[in-house]
């Protein structure tokens, strides 16, 4: 189990996960997969099991906490209590060669039974000081200022994801060429960077 907040590397470790196995990943969107009308959501769960037996691969059920949620909550509906036990079953009678990798943006809305259902929990965080540094410096490479301020971008990339910091240093690249540069410096790096803030600020908001 992948858990930890968005851009943090969960998806990208399933991909490393089929690459490195050479087995094809399936990515099952879970807040897709669950309908109003009552029984259909397990009906698919079987489905999906039925080709994690038959098509070995990497099976990444995504945005998990959709059906992972702790069964004992009073706002929980009965059908959603079936649909997980139903998963908790499914996986406990598993006998493939497939790799199966849940992925969560919330682990306090999981049933702590999910957790003893899966070989290994792994946690994710937004990057260190350190880790910026080095993400900002591999991904802008020759494009980086040779008087660039790291202090400044370290302060202003604080809280940020991998993938946001990612994103911002791509935007400033692009925004270099297109203004006949070569470099990328502090200032519009933080450009970047405080647009990526403000997306994330209004998706949390």
């Amino acid at each position: 189990m992948l858990v930890g907040p968005p851009g943090t590397g969960k998806t990208m470790t399933a991909k490393v996960l089929a690459h490195e196995f050479r087995l094809p990943l399936h990515t099952i969107q879970v807040d897709r997969l669950v309908t109003k009308f009552m029984g259909e959501t397990s009906a698919k769960l079987r489905q999906i099991f039925d080709l994690v037996q038959n098509k070995v691969g990497v099976y990444l059920f995504d945005e998990f906490d959709a059906i992972g949620g702790e069964r004992s909550l009073e706002n929980d509906v009965g059908e959603m209590r079936r649909v997980l036990n139903s998963f908790l079953q499914f996986i406990e009678q598993d006998a493939s060669d497939s790799v199966i990798v849940a992925a969560t943006n919330s682990p306090k809305l999981l049933d702590r039974a999910l957790f003893r259902r899966f070989d290994d929990v792994m946690y994710y965080d937004n990057p260190t000081d350190s880790d910026r540094k080095r993400l900002i410096n591999n991904v802008l490479g020759a494009y980086l200022d040779t008087r660039f301020s790291w202090k400044r971008v370290i302060a202003g990339s604080c809280e940020l994801s991998h993938a946001e910091i990612d994103h911002a240093c791509r935007d400033a690249i692009k925004n270099v060429i297109l203004s006949d540069k070569n470099k990328v410096n502090a200032t519009e790096l933080l450009h970047t960077l405080k647009e990526r803030r403000d997306v994330h600020t209004g998706l949390r908001g």
